[in-house]
């Protein structure tokens, strides 16, 4: 059974940090395309960033270029989110997810096969 589950999230003030953590069990990550998303009260799901299966690249979502960034560790089987100078607005759960084959469109939800339960990430001003 794939599982995925995010740690790292937390408050923090606007301006701060944070690492976000996405561990993957039943599946490597090395051969799967994985991304991150995040969703707010009341909002749509929303892509933030994706890493490509061969860990040469990456996507990220005009909200948080500069600022996010994707990356992996094969032998952990781990996906994190480097998360810089956060602002109120990225208040959100934080998850995970992991296509089965490669999307066609890395910002669509439905791409994606597995989901973690998410991390909450809140940002005060």
């Amino acid at each position: 059974q794939v599982q995925l589950v995010e740690s790292g999230g937390g408050l923090v003030q606007a301006g701060g940090s944070l690492r976000l953590s996405c561990a993957v069990s039943g599946r490597t990550i090395s051969d799967a395309d994985t991304s991150w998303f995040r969703q707010a009260p009341g909002k749509e799901r929303e892509f933030v960033a994706a890493i490509h299966w061969t860990g040469g690249r990456t996507l990220a979502a005009d909200s948080v270029k500069g600022r996010f960034t994707i990356s992996r560790d094969n032998p952990k089987n781990t996906v994190y989110l480097q998360m810089n100078s956060l602002k109120p607005e990225d208040t959100a759960v934080y998850v995970c997810a992991v296509a089965a084959s490669p999307p066609e469109d890395y910002w669509n939800p439905q791409e994606y096969n597995y989901w973690g339960q998410g991390t909450q990430v809140t940002v005060s001003s």
